[in-house]
Parts: C-alpha cells; sequence; structure tokens
C-alpha cells in the first residue's frame, strides 16, 4: 500500500531528529495523508516547531514558516491587494498561506482577527480578499503549535477554529534514553534531512485513504461515540458532525499505516482522543477544560461504549 510506505519513509526520516515519539510521528504523518491539520500543543522546547519543519523537510513541498505575534495582521496571512500605478489598477500580493505547509508557530500569540483569517484557509482550502476568490495550492495543511502553560499576552483558540484542526496532539518529555540520543546528536550536529516523498505522492495517497473501508458496526461505534460526548452530563459541548467525519479519516489513515484496507474499533480508538479531545467543552471550573482533563473524558466515554462484535470489519 502506498500509505503504508509513506508513512514508513517519512517516521524513518524524522526519527533521524526526533527521538522516542514514533506514536506522534505516525499521528502527523496520518493528519497529512488524510488532508487534516494538525494543532501541537505542548510545553517549550519539547520539539514542536522541530517536529512541524522536519515533516516539511520530508516532504517535497512548498514550507513557509510565520511566527505569531499581538501585531501580526490578518493581510500577513492571506494576502493584500495593492494599487499599480502603471495598470491603474489593484493587484494581489499573496500571504504567507499560499504554500503546502504552513507552520502557524505559537498560534495563540496573535489577536482574535489575525486568528480568523485561517479558518477560510483551512475548511475551503482558499482566500476571499476584496470579493475576488483565491484557490491554495495542493495539498495544503497547517501545523499550529501552542504553549499551554504560558499564558500572558495570548489570546485562547475559538471552538470554531479547534474543530477545524484534525488532530491535536502533546509531544511530552522524552524517555531517558531517548533523551540521551537527541543529546549526543546535537553535539554531533543536527543532521540536514532529505525529502522521502513530494505533493503528488501526498495526493495519491488521500485517494487511496478513500478506499479504506468502514463498515456499518464501525461507523455505528463512531455514531455511539459521538452521542455519548453530547450526552455526558460532564460535558457542555460535544463533538461535532466535522470531528465525527475527521475521527472516520484519522481511523482510516490509521489501518492504512498498518497495512490494512480496512478500519476497525481498535483503529477507533487509537485516534479518538487525539482527534475529539481539543473539540469538548467541559463543565465545571477552568482547569477542568485543559487538554488533560479533556483527553480522560474521551477515555471513560470509549470505556463505556460498547464495541461491536462482529468481526467482518472489511465487509
Amino acid at each position: 500500500m502506498l500509505i503504508k510506505e509513506l508513512s514508513e519513509m517519512i517516521h524513518q526520516n524524522i526519527e533521524k531528529c526526533i527521538k522516542g515519539k514514533g506514536d506522534i510521528i505516525d499521528k502527523v504523518t496520518i493528519a497529512v495523508l488524510a488532508g487534516g491539520h494538525v494543532l501541537l500543543d505542548d510545553l517549550p522546547g519539547t520539539g514542536k516547531t522541530t517536529l512541524a519543519k522536519c515533516l516539511a523537510a520530508s516532504v517535497d513541498g512548498e514550507f513557509r514558516r510565520v511566527q505569531f505575534t499581538p501585531d501580526l495582521l490578518p493581510s500577513d496571512i492571506t494576502g493584500v491587494s495593492i494599487y499599480d500605478q502603471r495598470s491603474n489598477g489593484f493587484s494581489f500580493r499573496k500571504g504567507a498561506v499560499f504554500t503546502n505547509i504552513l507552520l502557524a508557530d505559537e498560534i495563540n500569540r496573535a489577536a482574535p482577527r489575525t486568528q480568523s483569517a485561517l479558518m477560510e484557509c483551512m475548511e475551503e482550502r482558499q482566500v476571499t480578499c476584496d470579493g475576488e476568490t483565491y484557490e491554495l495550492p495542493e495539498p495544503f495543511l497547517v501545523i499550529a503549535t501552542q504553549n499551554p502553560v504560558e499564558l500572558a499576552g495570548t489570546y485562547p483558540l475559538p471552538e470554531a477554529q479547534l474543530d477545524r484542526f484534525m488532530m491535536c496532539l502533546s509531544m511530552g518529555y522524552p524517555e531517558r534514553d531517548s533523551e540521551l540520543e537527541m543529546l549526543t546528536n546535537a553535539l554531533k550536529g543536527v543532521p540536514e534531512l532529505s525529502a522521502v516523498t513530494d505533493c503528488s505522492a501526498l495526493i495519491a495517497a488521500r485517494r487511496e485513504l478513500a478506499d479504506i473501508k468502514i463498515s456499518k458496526a464501525v461507523q455505528d461505534y463512531l455514531l455511539d461515540i459521538a452521542a455519548a460526548t453530547r450526552n455526558d452530563g460532564d460535558i457542555r459541548t460535544g463533538l461535532s458532525p466535522r470531528g465525527l467525519i475527521a475521527l472516520a479519516d484519522a481511523s482510516r489513515g490509521y489501518a492504512a499505516i498498518m497495512g490494512r484496507n480496512y478500519a476497525t474499533p481498535d483503529d477507533v480508538k487509537a485516534v479518538a482522543a487525539d482527534v475529539i479531545a481539543h473539540r469538548l467543552i467541559l463543565k465545571g471550573a477552568a482547569y477542568a477544560s485543559r487538554l488533560p482533563e479533556k483527553r480522560r473524558a474521551v477515555q471513560g466515554i470509549l470505556e463505556r461504549v460498547d464495541v461491536p462484535k462482529d468481526m467482518t470489519w472489511n465487509c
């Protein structure tokens, strides 16, 4: 399968720089192959930006990085119409979003009006300026980072924008052996990564992903999980239909990198917390809205929802 081969090449390439985070690397790869955006939410210095840059280096596409700051303007992201005296008219100057992979570094440090500039780009893959619509390159994906503990001078992402990220992942601190290997490599010099695939291969992989089967039993399981998030007494806002489709696509992607052409309930469980947690709004105290609490809520739902007994997942 093309997806399995691509994921293995990307995984091995990124692991030259990032050690001990194979699961995170695989899930970022799944999101990329499925055409989804990724939010990396973790402490400073854990490798969020490095992971995004390594992924971009592994894919032979155009890459741009934007450092989000309070004075960043929406036009810096999408572009702006400029008057041209020679032609006596306006011409559109494209912004940073016109690329294949956009790294939105510390996205929550930009003002809400700048954050909202990404909404149309992430959902419709286009930019509208002065009544004109401009298509973004294919493939296009956003990898955003944010620090969950340093809140001074930040603007929390609105739920509508969080819902546009297929996955929200946390790197976490590495194990001692992995950290020692990273330290040793850093003392020798950071390796330069070469591209192991290109945009045409990613587009072909997305077409293959659409052929991964999801049986009626697994579809019902997905619907049961979504319903459980909406009817849970501790959850104020549950999984949206957009989130449900993202969960199905991520489950397909997980099955594909495992070398199967059909998804199982175990594939759904493997990606559920990463796809669902950041979309939930919990009731109660403010601390309950943090990502770890949301992930625990998802795990509780997975334990309560019955797994289908039908084992013919490839039908």
